[in-house]
Formats: structure tokens, sequence, C-alpha cells
């Protein structure tokens, strides 16, 4: 419990550091909303100049600190204002609310199917080292990861969809011929659109965990716990998954918690080039426009994002490994 609650302790002065620098970085910088619009529309009235600066957030009374208050109060209850420029006029909160399913259903399941496939084909070459399997699944998929995003689902793009025809290359759905809902139809659908993005997400991502715990196996094979369960006459499969798998596996929760965490930004390239409508297109689409409110909320997410992941690694970490729960 203790080791919990320190860790809670980092999580929410980590948390505030966060927060405060979400609200002072826009306020630093050059310029404001306001002139960026004014850049774009250069006809505008001063009233309607005013107007706009009271709608984005600039007509607060008071000082800098009152106005820090008042963003917080705003984080508290989910209220990120207004879009400027990507969709002028809607709330921010539904925008990521929109995106974010479709994100954390791509991005998220691959990572996770990523991570376990590497861990698993990792601690089984290294276990059988020397054997055929060793000598070709990780040097395979060690090149898959080599390849850019944007090159290996161009090549997926070509071969499957303009080629073969078997998937759609673009978009998260049929918008035109299907419903969004529970029917079998729409969910076959979103699942045809989803095959290649996630498989150039998992083919570009799974060489790293195979090769770095493929390594970690090879070190804690050598220790003298393994050397010893051998000598008891325990079963392989049991040193490989409760002694040297287990062990092994520690030093890459908190990649994993990281890359977890980073889930929630999307990837980027990927969502670019199949155009899906996640937070990464949502994310440059605010970039490019400079649209500071729905950056502000997406930076925001993404750091509570990768938070919440580290917590959960520090916790699965001590229940695995009990010596991280004892004090220094």
């Amino acid at each position: 419990m203790p080791f919990v609650l320190r860790r809670l302790g980092f999580f929410v002065v980590t948390f505030w550091a966060a927060v405060s620098l979400n609200f002072l970085i826009p306020r630093l910088m050059p310029g404001n909303p306001v002139q960026a619009l004014e850049a774009e529309h250069p006809h505008l009235n001063p009233q309607a100049i005013h107007a706009l600066t009271v709608l984005l957030g600039g007509g607060y009374q008071g000082g800098l600190v009152s106005q820090y208050f008042a963003y917080w109060e705003r984080v508290l209850t989910l209220n990120f204002g207004i879009s400027i420029t990507t969709s002028f006029g809607t709330s921010v909160t539904s925008m990521v609310l929109h995106a974010l399913p479709w994100t954390v259903g791509l991005v998220g399941v691959t990572t996770i199917l990523a991570f376990l496939l590497g861990t698993l084909i990792g601690l089984v070459s290294a276990w059988r080292r020397g054997t055929w399997l060793d000598s070709a699944l990780p040097p395979i998929f060690v090149i898959t990861s080599a390849f850019p995003y944007f090159w290996f689902g161009l090549i997926l793009i070509y071969v499957f969809a303009i080629r073969l025809g078997i998937f759609p290359q673009e978009g998260a759905y049929n918008f035109l011929n299907d419903t969004p809902g529970l029917n079998w139809h729409y969910l076959v659908d979103v699942f045809e659109h989803a095959v290649l993005p996630g498989l150039t997400i998992l083919l570009t991502a799974i060489g790293g965990w195979i090769l770095t715990m493929r390594n970690n196996v090879i070190t804690v094979m050598a220790d003298d716990y393994v050397r010893t369960a051998r000598a008891m006459g325990l079963k392989p499969w049991r040193i490989m998954w409760a002694y040297v798998g287990r062990n092994a596996v520690l030093p890459n929760l908190a990649g994993f918690a990281m890359s977890l965490g980073f889930v929630v930004s999307g990837a980027i390239v990927v969502e670019y080039v199949f155009n899906y409508p996640g937070l990464g297109t949502l994310l440059l689409t605010a970039v490019q426009g400079l649209d500071y409110p729905v950056m502000q909320a997406l930076f925001l997410l993404i750091t509570v994002a990768v938070l919440f992941s580290v917590l959960a690694a520090d916790v699965v970490t001590a229940i695995i490994d009990p010596r991280t729960r004892q004090a220094g």
C-alpha cells in the first residue's frame, strides 16, 4: 500500500504540472486565436472581434491567477471550449469523444496485440535459441519494423486494396451505404476498414518487442535460480513461463505503458495515409489550422493517458515483483 500511495502522489504532482504547462504555454505564444481568424477574415468589424474574443475565452475579468483557476474549473468539468478552425463553433469535448473510440479501437488493440505477440515470440525464440524458429521469426519481424509507417501502409494499399480489391483503402466505414449502429453489416464493414491500418501498425511495431524480450530472456536464463529450477527437475514449460518469462517481461512493462499511453494520440501517419477519423487525424488538422483549444485538449488527454498507463504498469510490476514494494 505505501508503494501505491507514493505512486499516486507522483501522479497528482505530475498531473498538476501538466495542466499548468498546458495553461501557460499557449499564453506565452505570440498572437491569439482571434488574430488568426482576423487574418483569414480581414473584414471583421470591431463588434465581431469583441464577440469572438469573449466566445473564445479572452473575456475574463482579472489577472492571470483568476484565469488559471477558471481553467482548472473547465478542465475538471471537461469543458475545453469550442473549435476555432477545425470545425468552428463545435464543442472540443464532443470532437474528441467522437474521434477517441476510433483511435482506441484501432491503435489500442493493435498496440496490445503487438506487445503480446512480440513478447510471446521473443520468449519462445530465446528459449529455443539456435533452432529454425529463432533464426527465422525475429529477423523477419525486425526487418518489417524498420520500414516507415507510411511506406508499409502504401504497399498494403497497393497490394490488397488496389490490385486485389480485398480490403477498402481509406476511411473507417462506408458512410454512403452503412448506418452506424450495432448491426452486423456495419460492424463487419468497420472491421474490414481497420484491417490494413491495423496490420500496418502491428507489423511495424512487433519487431521491437520481439528483440527486447528475446534479449531479456537470454539474460534471465543465465541466472542461478533458473539453473536451480532445472536441477530440481521442474518441467521446461513451467520454467519458461513461471520463472524466465515472468522476470524477463518486467523491463518491458514500462515501455509498454508508455506506448499504451500514447495510443490516444493516434498513429498520426497511419491515420493520415488511410484517412482514418481518429485522434491522430484530429491532432494533425488542429496543428495545421492553429486550433489551440483542440490542441490543448488533445495534449492534456495524451498526458493523462500516459500517467494512468505508467501508474498501472507500476502497480502490475509491484504485484509481479515484490522487490519493488520494499523501501530502499
